[in-house]
């Protein structure tokens, strides 16, 4: 170790999951860390994904740190300014933001065995020594862009990197895509635009989104009541861990909840979209669930308006003046924005990590990512994932989840340091014993049931087959049976 403090950390990534996996290192006494952000800033994702409308669809009291409640939030449902705003303050508060160095993404991770360290290289040619390294580039940082052959001469940008140089006003708009982003950026720039074409792959399935501002009354009640904010944030909770179970399908309740969802959504889609023919274009040709399910109020009745089209045919090629479709036709634009996601599938990419004899991690997930407890990996000693393979959710707060993570991090890391131990890592039979756990519950879950972002290859790489409860209790206690320690 080097020294009594603890080992040396370097943590990649100052989103959600780095700054809290920060705090809790620093609460179990280890204080060498030092935090690799590629941009020049804090923020993860609520940094990077600025486009109009950009908003959470998990209720604010739970979407935030269970140590920085905030009595303060406008609405219900927070905004993306007033999230990124939220982690700086909290981060700030919490003295962690001297800990991170900007500008500095990382390329490449090889652990050297004669040192026992990892080796960290970064594109603007800094170099960082630690004996452990964590992981916290998430699941959704880096915009995927379907291979479309062809080339579109006006502007085009995907949602995560808004161009807000682009006047819209008055343009003729092609949007591909129609997840979690387009829901929101669409009815964010309806008003402005002159004509908009909506590519659909797949209709969503789109609740209506209960949100409200919080009046001066309410943020009253909760400065001087902080017990209201907590039983508002336990009452999000139990709704969201029965959605969860729901999409697990190992609720008791699944079906009956299941099928009032469905009931709710219909009822949605039918008081919006009056026009039949659009309609039955916005009805999802998967069962719920399967996909992300969506929160909006706007998304229906911005398609209905008279200037938007909804083209439920695939994108077969780009060409100077617009997008061409599986059927010949070409739709005339003047501006093309990707609403097409993210490489969720793609863990750690594109960094280069290499581990014990050489071993490249990426090889090692060449058939699905894969990590006990969604944290480590047989073969790469002391490597921490915070929100790794099998940790993301199909409701709820994943910070909840990045905090069970980080927890049980610092909890290794300290074990490491008041031992004298140089190495930790899962033992392969705990490895996949847990790896066939995740695949046999997941293939029963509503996410078996048909291609989403959710699946590489024949597995279900990203998302947790329980309640957040359930992971929360898994990694409060570290069973030192399932881990190596050298």
């Amino acid at each position: 170790m080097a020294d009594q403090q603890g080992p040396r950390v370097v943590i990649i990534g100052a989103g959600f999951g780095g700054l809290g996996a920060a705090r809790a290192l620093r609460e179990q006494g280890i204080t060498d860390i030092t935090v690799l952000e590629r941009a020049d800033d804090v923020g993860g994702v609520w940094r990077d994904n600025t486009y109009p409308g950009a908003a959470c669809d998990v209720p604010s009291p739970l979407y935030s740190w269970s140590w920085a409640q905030n009595p303060h939030w406008s609405r219900r449902y927070g905004t993306q300014p007033e999230i990124l705003e939220y982690l700086r303050s909290a981060a700030r508060d919490e003295g962690l933001l001297h800990l991170v160095r900007t500008g500095q993404e990382v390329t490449s991770a090889a652990y050297d065995e004669a040192t026992a360290a990892w080796r960290v290289e970064t594109a603007a040619g800094e170099t960082y020594e630690a004996e452990v390294l964590v992981s916290a580039v998430g699941q959704l940082s880096n915009p995927a862009l379907p291979k479309v052959p062809g080339h579109f001469e006006g502007p085009a940008f995907h949602s995560a990197q808004w161009r807000h140089d682009v006047d819209l006003d008055g343009k003729r708009v092609a949007v591909v895509g129609t997840g979690a982003s387009a829901v929101q950026f669409v009815p964010g720039i309806v008003d402005r635009v002159g004509s908009m074409t909506v590519f659909q792959r797949s209709a969503p399935y789109v609740l209506p989104k209960p949100d409200q501002e919080y009046q001066a009354h309410h943020h009253r009640l909760f400065e001087r009541f902080p017990a209201a904010l907590r039983a508002e944030r336990r009452a999000v909770f139990w709704l969201t861990e029965r959605f969860n179970g729901a999409l697990a399908g190992d609720s008791p309740g699944t079906r009956p909840l299941m099928a009032a969802i469905k009931a709710t959504w219909r009822a949605h889609l039918r008081a919006r979209v009056k026009d039949p023919t659009l309609r039955r274009r916005l009805v999802p040709d998967y069962p719920l669930g399967c996909k992300r399910v969506l929160f909006s109020n706007q998304w229906y009745p911005a398609l209905a308006r008279e200037h938007v089209e909804v083209v439920p045919e695939e994108v077969t090629g780009l060409e100077a003046t617009g997008v061409r479709t599986a059927d010949g036709r070409l739709h005339e634009a003047d501006v093309l924005i990707w609403g097409t996601g993210f490489a969720a599938t793609e863990f750690l990419a594109p960094m280069k990590v290499t581990g014990r004899g050489g071993r490249d991690l990426h090889e090692h997930w060449s058939d699905g990512a894969r990590a006990h407890l969604g944290i480590t990996v047989p073969g790469f000693p002391n490597l921490f994932c915070i929100y790794g393979p099998n940790t993301n959710l199909g409701g709820s707060s994943i910070i909840a989840m990045m905090e069970g993570q980080a927890g049980y991090v610092a909890r290794v890391v300290r074990r490491l340091a008041d031992r004298g131990l140089r190495t930790v890592e899962p033992t392969a039979v705990a490895a996949d014993a847990y790896d066939r756990e995740m695949q046999s519950r997941l293939a029963t879950s509503a996410w078996a049931g048909c291609n989403s972002w959710y699946v590489d290859g024949p597995r279900i790489t990203t998302n947790w087959p329980g309640l957040v409860a359930e992971y929360q209790a898994r990694t409060a206690e570290v069973d030192w049976d399932e881990l190596q320690l050298a």
